[in-house]
């Protein structure tokens, strides 16, 4: 790999690190830079997933005193997260890249959005809620959903889940965040682990993102006291919008 392109591997896991420990959202940021350095937009998507993986395992754990017991719900909960990233990833992995270049501009506007009105998407979840107790086949149903579209993109799905999760548990946002990290955690697990068996990692890109993700995210961890959310929201906000721009010029027009 040229220099350049490894220095903007580093830097954009550096930045992605950041903000996915500030605000989440890194992933419209990596993603670009892993098609921009050159691969494939399945391998890309691929080696993005990879790359970002540490940063939900580690968030997992960073709320101990809120981790889920191991009963037959989070089980349940686990097993679907795992299984429709697998089926998200095999999706993936079924499109040639032409085919899945048609919907990036889509998907990574959608993911923006995702990103932008997350406040208001779980302020509406909470209302839709009621006080009426959740259905457990929909919920079910409604994570299975979540889950392939994780396994096959992946960009929003931390905003996706608590969403879902606030539904069931509108009264502790803590516990719904340790608990959204933890299927986004199995989630990106399992489609990982497909694309590994696949061959369709690069790997020096993926080590030189990850350098930068785990300094990223070990700086960020310091920086959430001190740096407003919301300046990172407006900075994710506004590269997510330009990245659509520009991939649906490229690839629409």
């Amino acid at each position: 790999m040229d220099i350049s392109i490894i220095f903007l591997l580093v830097a954009a896991g550096l930045v992605g690190g950041i903000i996915n420990a500030i605000a989440g959202g890194a992933t419209l940021i990596t993603f670009p830079v892993m098609l921009m350095a050159g691969l494939p937009p399945v391998g890309a998507n691929a080696s993005n997933a990879v790359a970002i993986l540490p940063g939900h395992l580690l968030a997992a754990f960073a709320d101990r005193e809120k981790l889920p017991p191991l009963d037959r719900g989070f089980c349940l909960s686990i097993i679907v997260s795992i299984s429709g990233g697998i089926i998200g990833a095999l999706l993936l992995l079924a499109l040639p890249d032409r085919l899945f270049l048609l919907p990036v501009p889509a998907l990574i506007g959608f993911a923006t959005l995702l990103f932008a009105f997350a406040p208001q998407l779980q302020r509406w979840t909470t209302r839709l809620r009621a006080g009426r107790p959740p259905s457990p086949v929909g919920g079910a149903s409604v994570l299975a959903i979540a889950s392939i579209y994780g396994g096959f993109f992946g960009a929003g799905l931390g905003i996706i889940l608590s969403a879902i999760l606030s539904v069931a548990d509108p009264g502790d946002i803590r516990r719904v965040k340790v608990l959204k990290n933890l299927l986004a955690t199995a989630v990106s697990l399992a489609a990982v682990t497909i694309f590994i068996v696949q061959g369709r990692v690069h790997w020096p890109q993926v080590t030189a993102m990850l350098l930068g993700a785990l300094a990223g995210g070990y700086i960020g961890g310091m920086l959430v006291r001190v740096l407003p959310a919301q300046t990172v929201r407006i900075v994710v906000i506004a590269a997510g919008t330009v990245m659509t721009v520009v991939y649906a010029q490229r690839y629409w027009f």
